[in-house]
């Protein structure tokens, strides 16, 4: 036997060996759009080679996560739920939460890394092996229910056993006769989403596009309850009858969820749930303001679908009063805004002990799928875990993963494996390159000037 140096043998040993040993260097962001929305990848560094990848909830703003670097710098990532009571009060609601929960999902990553374990192991361990998937079918051409059907009758055909669609006031608003609301109200927010979404904004002045942004955000961020928009008996018809046809394309056994249904009041809500509840749908999602507890409560009440929320919701506590009102059958957490992967496993585990099911939302990028997917293998009442990016062709091409499958959804479901942390070896710059945001080039640029920014934030006295 040749024998060998001390060095020489050690260069072909991992380093990654000292949990205790490892800090987090250095946090920096990449912007791409299309997969399916915008989102913000986060790599997060650290002085072994290790490196943990997060991602800011889609269409959210990476300063929620860049505001926590400074916070977070020369830390052991491995003490997870220490630095995520650290940075949690400076997430919020909905895209608000995308921060903190994006950064808590690369600090996992990073723990189940360093010590060679997955990060459902971390949780607890699993109870499935494989993830069920829900498609969420979203195409161009759904003017009908015969149209829709077929979209979700090829979604069958790929494997997908559970599926969602929308159901709403967009399918009516240019129905005459299958809306009410104060006149002109319609028309005007019609007209205020035209300016927002036009293609080409060329000849505005920065003031001229600040004002259509704020007017366009004032009028669809009326609650519901205040809008006066209200569905009449021949829109209530057209909406039943669009069920009907999608029901019979696909059939009656296939779960079948809504959403998008608008801003209508908890009345008009009662109403149509009352028209589809014939139709053994799997929730109804999203039909009011998360907010609004007691709603909730009669809406559940009134009706006999499932009623589902939860997407925009931040942290566990605030789910707690929905389900001890009894206002949903289905939770739906998104693990980017309801604090990461350690909070969705609780918000999972309180749920069961209100006999609530929990699905899981996600339209990002595979970094946030996969950490939904190590939530979903870890808590015993998941149910289904949303897939937005069928039509993505490069969305699989983002992660490079040496233990997962080249296609990580197949025949509808995701299969685990037990690589350590999310599983992801690296992220193909090459793919990202070709699909940054036009606005927010940079790849993994410097953040340094993050480094130092601290306040005195602590909340109490």
């Amino acid at each position: 036997m040749n024998e060998q140096t001390y060095e020489e043998t050690l260069a072909h040993v991992s380093g990654h060996s000292k949990p205790s040993e490892l800090r987090i260097t250095d946090i920096r962001f990449a912007d791409i759009v299309g997969a399916p929305f915008h989102s913000s990848l986060i790599k997060v560094y650290t002085n072994q080679g290790l490196v943990g990848f997060g991602e800011v909830r889609d269409g959210a703003d990476k300063v929620y996560a860049q505001l926590l670097k400074g916070r977070l710098i020369g830390e052991n990532p491995c003490s997870v739920d220490k630095l995520f009571r650290r940075i949690k009060q400076f997430g919020g609601h909905a895209r608000q939460g995308g921060g903190v929960s994006g950064i808590e999902i690369a600090l996992w990553d990073l723990a189940g890394k360093a010590y060679g374990v997955p990060v459902y192991q971390m949780l607890g361990g699993r109870f499935r092996d494989r993830i069920r998937m829900y498609c969420d079918t979203d195409v161009v051409d759904k003017a009908t229910g015969t149209a829709m059907g077929a979209a979700l009758k090829k979604r069958m055909d790929a494997g997908f056993t559970f599926l969602k669609m929308d159901l709403g006031i967009g399918q009516l608003i240019h129905e005459p006769g299958t809306l009410s609301a104060p006149l002109g109200f319609l028309e005007e927010m019609r007209a205020k989403s035209r300016d927002r979404y036009r293609q080409n904004y060329d000849g505005l002045t920065d003031a001229e596009l600040r004002h259509i942004v704020n007017r366009h955000y004032d009028i669809y961020n009326i609650p519901h309850p205040f809008t006066g928009i209200h569905v009449t008996e021949k829109g209530l018809d057209m909406l039943e009858q669009y069920v009907a046809d999608v029901r019979a394309v696909i059939g009656d056994q296939v779960p079948l969820a809504i959403d998008h249904f608008g801003h209508i009041g908890l009345e008009d809500c009662i109403k149509l749930g009352r028209r589809v509840d014939k139709f053994n749908l799997a929730w109804m999602e999203d039909m009011i303001p998360w907010q609004y507890t007691e709603q909730y409560a009669r809406l559940a009440r009134a009706v006999t679908t499932p009623v589902c929320t939860g997407e925009d919701i931040y942290l566990k506590e605030n789910f707690r009063p929905l389900l001890e009102a009894g206002g949903v059958s289905v939770i739906h957490p998104d693990v980017l805004t309801a604090g990461g992967i350690l909070e969705t496993k609780k918000i999972g585990d309180m749920a069961q002990d209100y006999g609530v099911a929990m699905a899981i939302h996600m339209a990002e990028s595979p970094i946030a799928c996969l950490a939904a997917a190590h939530v979903a293998a870890a808590t015993e009442n998941f149910l289904a875990l949303e897939y937005h990016s069928c039509e993505v062709e490069w969305w699989d091409d983002i992660v490079v993963g040496s233990r997962l499958p080249k296609k990580l959804v197949q025949q509808g479901f995701i299969e685990m494996t037990d690589a350590p942390g999310l599983g992801i070896d690296d992220l193909n710059d090459e793919v990202l390159a070709a699909h940054l945001h036009p606005d927010l080039p940079g790849l993994w640029e410097s953040t340094d000037q993050w480094n130092k920014f601290h306040s005195n934030d602590r909340l109490w006295s």
